[in-house]
């Protein structure tokens, strides 16, 4: 079922200061910033060898990021695997009774189709599927 983990998304209050930590500490290539409008949020993507590192920041207050931030705090938010035919996936998981967040797919950052799988399936981790589609750029493997 998964190809690879494709990414960590983690919650962060600012791209322009996280960046400062991942990209001129750790020295992680900077992919490129992109607002996903769909899920109120701005992503930046950075290349950790073959895994990528998502940061995630809230554009409105009523995000669902913004909501993680207000709750936990910055930090971990999910970890994404990268699945062929997330389509059937879905139906495969729904199907083994596993409690799903999105039972169809929808769009993600990179021009990517993405669905979560709720966190009591996986031990409180929120886990996220995704299947790139042909032109995807920020986070292309």
């Amino acid at each position: 079922m998964v190809k690879k983990i494709d990414h960590i998304g983690i919650a962060v209050h600012s791209i322009e200061d996280a960046l400062l930590f991942y990209k001129d500490i750790l020295q992680l290539t900077y992919l490129g910033t992109e607002e996903v409008n769909s899920q109120q949020v701005r992503v930046a993507f950075l290349s950790a060898g073959e895994t990528k590192i998502e940061l995630l920041e809230p554009m409105t207050s009523n995000s669902p990021i913004a909501k993680f931030l207000q709750k936990k705090g910055e930090g971990i938010h999910h970890v994404a695997f990268g699945v062929h035919d997330l389509s059937a996936r879905l139906v495969e998981l729904k199907t083994k009774g596993i409690p799903l967040i999105d039972e169809v797919p929808r769009d993600g950052a990179a021009n990517s189709q993405i669905a979560f799988i709720h966190p009591k399936a996986a031990n409180k981790v929120l886990v996220e599927l995704c299947e790139k589609n042909n032109g995807g750029d920020l986070n292309d493997s």
